[in-house]
């Protein structure tokens, strides 16, 4: 069985696309179990969005602003 190190340079190998769809596959193979402190954690950030507790920002806006910190640089 290769190891993975030999499995991340094949992998690198890869076109952009293709590296895509096996770090897609690799996570759905996870189950979505991403672990008991992270769905904790998950979980209060829900309950802080639903209470009002923090104020969310548009996806656009979010875009935007990367857009623009890494156009400056």
């Amino acid at each position: 069985m290769p190891q993975p190190k030999e499995i991340v340079e094949a992998a690198l190998q890869l076109t952009p696309e293709q590296r895509e769809e096996v770090i897609n596959e690799l996570w759905a193979s996870l189950d979505g179990n991403l672990g008991d402190e992270w769905e904790e954690e998950i979980q209060r950030r829900v309950q802080d969005v639903d209470a009002g507790r923090v104020k969310t920002i548009p996806a656009e806006e979010v875009f935007s602003r990367l857009e623009h910190r890494f156009r400056a640089r």
